[in-house]
């Protein structure tokens, strides 16, 4: 019980996000951050556990795509490829005119949709750092250290798979006379069809382009990220609503768009922050508008979404994977307590282990990386501070060899 006061009092100190200098540029500090996230067992085992998944994928382009995001080897970030300044306003302008950016927001939309890239004006365009460095969300939230998108991809893919397989248990059997009964404890087989392509591929795309949103500042916190995809008032087909979501969500289906990927599953990856039912398909329709603005394409034609007999846009299929892979991105409700009660924990153990300055570079971001701060949480719900500081300490026996 103490322990869980402790938490609460701890929470009130989550940290904010912090802008950048100049997010016009990439980050000062992500050079320092594919370091340190390239020496963590932690994270290169996370990347191996989700190339081993990847490969399990039976569509060969799906596959194929999905291995080479991961590895980094020859990806160019194609629907950035060839836009020069006309055609970065031009698509602004889509966007503004489709209702798709907030009025009030045009300071930071151009960097916002436009994250800096390297070699951002050439034929392959590439992201400022590579899936194993970039975080899992903004500066202070889940996973938001170096390598925390791996841990953040590797968890979802694992729910993904746990939860289609206790679908398929309860509801996608029968017996003998085909009558469905649950088949819990039983050999597991299920007379339903559920995609394992979109289940396993999904979690890992669905994220990347934090790659691009959340790059590295010198003092290790990361850039803000710029909210769209809706004007936040009347998004649901002109009638009260707000589709509003962070720019990784839609940058990433740009390029799933653009590389051609099916269209359940872009609709599959454009489900993880609301899933399409229960007065949420709107959200999930203008997402997808926004993202074939910026990928100019098609929406209709790509397959996606379709027009009903009132002109309004819908989505073109809907299928159960799309609400499996909402649910499995929600590891946050234990992530997010445990991130804001781990900075203010580390905040009071720093000047133990000797760090006055730097806190975030020379302490945080290293522990984080290399324990997580969901390990520290689970191990602070069972023995409170002695715990997390003996894991710390371990962690810092090593340190000299890693550096």
């Amino acid at each position: 019980m103490k322990v869980a006061f402790r938490i609460l009092s701890l929470s009130l100190f989550a940290v904010n996000s912090v802008v950048a200098a100049d997010q016009n540029q990439t980050g000062e500090g992500n050079e320092l951050a594919i370091k340190l996230a390239a020496q963590s067992p932690l994270i290169e085992s996370g990347r191996i556990y989700l190339s081993r998944q990847a490969m399990r994928v039976q569509d060969s382009k799906l596959r194929e795509n999905t291995m080479q995001l991961l590895t980094g080897k020859g990806f160019c970030v194609v629907s950035r490829a060839g836009l020069n300044a006309e055609r970065k306003a031009a698509i602004l302008r889509g966007l503004q005119n489709e209702g798709l950016i907030a009025p009030g927001s045009e300071k930071s939309m151009a960097s916002g949709v436009f994250p800096a890239l390297l070699d951002d004006a050439g034929d392959c365009p590439r992201p400022p750092q590579p899936y194993g460095s970039a975080p899992g969300s903004s500066f202070g939230g889940h996973h938001s250290h170096p390598g925390g998108l791996v841990l953040h991809a590797a968890f979802n893919l694992t729910n993904s798979l746990q939860l289609a397989g206790g679908y398929r248990k309860i509801y996608g059997s029968s017996r003998a006379d085909g009558l469905p009964v649950v088949a819990a404890g039983l050999d597991g087989t299920s007379d339903v069809f559920l995609s394992e392509d979109l289940l396993i591929a999904a979690p890992i795309w669905h994220d990347w382009a934090k790659t691009m949103v959340f790059q590295w500042n010198a003092d290790g916190t990361e850039f803000s990220e710029f909210n769209f995809g809706g004007n936040g008032k009347t998004d649901a087909w002109g009638e009260p609503g707000d589709s509003r979501t962070g720019a990784h969500h839609i940058l990433g289906a740009a390029e799933i768009m653009k590389r051609g990927l099916p269209a359940d599953f872009l609709i599959t990856v454009m489900s993880a922050h609301a899933a399409p039912v229960n007065g949420n398909e709107y959200k999930v329709v203008n997402w997808i508008r926004a993202a074939a603005i910026l990928a100019q394409v098609d929406p209709v034609q790509a397959g996606y979404l379709i027009k009903n007999q009132k002109g309004r846009l819908r989505l073109a299929s809907l299928r159960a994977e799309y609400t499996l892979h909402h649910l499995s991105d929600a590891d946050f409700v234990f992530t997010g307590p445990a991130a804001v009660t781990m900075d203010a924990l580390l905040k009071e153990l720093a000047g133990k282990f000797g760090v006055a300055a730097q806190f975030n570079t020379q302490f945080r971001n290293p522990v984080l990386a290399y324990l997580s701060a969901e390990r520290l949480m689970l191990l602070y719900g069972n023995g409170g501070m002695e715990a997390v500081e003996a894991e710390i300490s371990k962690f810092m026996k090593h340190l000299p060899h890693l550096k």
